[in-house]
């Protein structure tokens, strides 16, 4: 999107860079130096992608590292709202006319997306993508006046994207209705990047998506290591997770945010409000199963701590950690066992 207001006076907002949640780089730097570690970075999905992989020398870990961004970068063009001529650009110009025939893998994560929904009683909702007034640029902010909200209100309900799988297609009910995938697409793309190294013999590697991180093995016979930003005060470390398989994934509100008169805005929105969650100011959630935490931070964003560990509860092997609206921190026995302070 486009920003169309003019510059804004810098006196009257404050602008602040965003970082992602979760820090690996600060403990990579040692291992780097062995010729049998790779590490490469590109710009996808909006932020940036890194790949640290360690292999073989029988193993051309930089052609896998390749073709792994290579499939990413597909996905990510197939899933994305701005990319014209896209599955999700096919959707939008469809909405309230026709179905449209999606891929797999892009059906499966909107599977996943309304599972969440389902999950979370619309706390997480792919179709708050309608509430495209709201521009997060860094240099240009734009906040959507009320009245604009109130036209849009009607078009957010999940329970109007309707999924084939027999005819693998997806139809939006209502004319105007749009989807935005950036909360339920990442983990899956990464997973994606994961299974192509695997693929070409590389079982060692981490893949850092600007919040979500996806491990398996280990780095110079240790566990990989992730470090959890207090979102409070970013610069610093809440704790350090140990890990050999499985995800991690993070929400916050200081990752992309500015602030207005006092008040922060920032990129989860409420889908039964439009505004920006008012709720905890992090999630970070650690599981080996993708389907379970894929989507439940920002559902925790927006749905509050209490609700959410509420949500938590059913979940066997989900550790989770939520920085409360008052600052306090709440976590799981299992985050409590797993963090090293």
């Amino acid at each position: 999107m486009t920003p169309s207001s003019p510059p804004l006076n810098a006196g009257r907002r404050r602008l602040v860079a965003s970082l992602p949640l979760l820090a690996t780089g600060l403990f990579l730097n040692p291992a780097l130096a062995s010729p049998q570690v790779h590490k490469a970075s590109r710009a996808l999905m909006g932020t940036q992608v890194d790949i640290t992989a360690q292999a073989s020398s029988a193993v051309d870990c930089d052609a896998a590292i390749a073709a792994a961004y290579a499939e990413m970068t597909r996905l990510s063009d197939m899933m994305s709202r701005y990319q014209v001529g896209s599955a999700v650009h096919a959707l939008h110009l469809a909405s309230g006319l026709q179905p449209v025939e999606i891929e797999p893998e892009m059906l499966a994560v909107l599977k996943s997306a309304q599972h969440m929904a389902e999950r979370s009683h619309g706390a997480f909702d792919v179709t708050v993508g309608a509430f495209n007034g709201w521009v997060f640029d860094p240099t240009h902010p734009t906040i959507p006046d009320r009245a604009e909200i109130a036209r849009e209100l009607p078009l957010v309900n999940y329970r109007d994207l309707v999924l084939s799988e027999k005819t693998s297609t997806a139809f939006l009910r209502r004319r105007g209705m749009r989807i935005d995938l950036g909360g339920i697409a990442k983990l899956p793309i990464l997973q994606a990047g994961m299974h192509v190294l695997k693929q070409h013999g590389v079982s060692s590697a981490m893949l850092n998506g600007g919040g979500d991180v996806l491990v398996s093995g280990q780095l110079e016979g240790r566990d990989w290591r992730v470090g959890v930003r207090d979102p409070r005060a970013p610069e610093k470390l809440i704790g350090v997770l140990n890990l050999n398989e499985g995800f991690v994934a993070a929400s916050g509100d200081y990752e992309r945010f500015f602030i207005q008169n006092g008040r922060r805005y920032h990129h989860i929105l409420n889908p039964k409000t439009g505004q920006s969650t008012t709720g905890p100011h992090g999630v970070t959630l650690v599981s080996r199963n993708l389907q379970d935490i894929n989507g439940l931070g920002a559902a925790i964003m927006v749905a509050g701590s209490k609700a959410g560990q509420s949500l938590l509860q059913p979940l066997q092997g989900v550790d989770a950690l939520i920085v409360e609206s008052n600052q306090s921190l709440w976590l799981s026995p299992g985050m409590a066992a797993r963090l090293r302070t």
